[in-house]
């Protein structure tokens, strides 16, 4: 039964694969794509007429675009460090079964997945109380800590973590840090490249904090520098269409975004296949009690 099984799931796992890979393609192409062909004959999954001119525009002025790289990389590299020493630290404590203070973490942790104080006490805490607007801990504090992650490592913990193998460490003489540090992390590898990829994808395509904190365009991210670039040319392409023709240099609109879309998801599609064993792993053992 099982033999028979398995060519029907390669085939169904290879479709799901096709699905997953066929919109990436369309947006290479389109964005490999003369403009006018684009208006005549609509997208396509190969290029009618070869045309780098999106890539060229975006390039011509590249300094902004490798500085909002490089902002982007040092805040989702930072931020996925510190969240993930937050994390793990207050997911292990809430997991331990000797900790006084676990119920009460852990409600206050399943409470903010529920309600939040709101946008505007949001932006006051960080401008009035922090002072961090303008500044790359702008970019990382919102983003350090999510109550989902901290559940998802606390099941991990709980279920995949034998409790004899702290109570050995114990007896032997290893401090809480020495128990954390040298036991528990090694063990929890799966878990945390799968909370690792949540927050580098949260923290890579992250454009809101920037459009509320930071007015200096040297800490434009990538998602928020490709945002106001859009905006721009879209404006461009209405003033373009108002002057009746006269501006023959129409920015090529469709493309452009197409372009913009490789240019972000390009990182984070370099990043994935290298955690993909530890995404799956991480997600299945925390999820069952073994």
């Amino acid at each position: 039964m099982t033999q028979r099984a398995n060519p029907l799931i390669h085939v169904l796992l290879l479709l799901t694969s096709l699905v997953c890979l066929i919109p990436f393609w369309l947006v290479l192409v389109v964005s490999l794509t003369e403009e006018k062909t684009l208006l005549r004959y609509g997208y396509s999954f190969w290029p009618k007429k070869f045309d780098l001119t999106a890539y060229l525009y975006l390039i011509q002025d590249a300094t902004p675009i490798v500085r909002a790289y490089g902002v982007s990389i040092v805040v989702t590299v930072v931020g996925v460090i510190i969240s993930l020493a937050i994390t793990s630290m207050l997911a292990y404590s809430i997991s331990r079964s000797d900790f006084p203070l676990k119920g009460i973490f852990t409600f206050y942790v399943f409470l903010t997945l529920l309600f939040s104080g709101g946008l505007l006490p949001w932006y006051l805490v960080y401008t009035r109380f922090l002072h961090v607007q303008d500044t790359l801990w702008a970019l990382i504090i919102p983003g350090l800590l999510s109550g989902f992650n901290v559940l998802i490592m606390r099941t991990f913990f709980a279920n995949s973590i034998p409790p004899s193998l702290i109570e050995s460490s114990q007896i032997d003489g290893a401090s809480e840090l020495r128990i954390y540090f040298s036991m528990i992390l090694p063990l929890s590898l799966p878990v945390m490249a799968t909370i690792g990829l949540f927050v580098t994808i949260s923290y890579w395509n992250e454009w809101f904090t920037s459009l509320v904190f930071i007015n200096n365009q040297d800490l434009y991210t990538m998602q928020y520098l490709l945002n106001k670039t859009l905006l721009n040319i879209q404006f461009l392409a209405q003033v373009t269409s108002v002057a009746g023709g006269q501006i023959t240099t129409r920015p090529p609109l469709e493309s452009i975004r197409m372009a913009m879309a490789m240019i972000a998801i390009c990182p984070m599609a370099l990043v994935f296949p290298f955690l993909q064993k530890y995404f799956v792993k991480g997600l299945t053992i925390g999820a069952v009690k073994g």
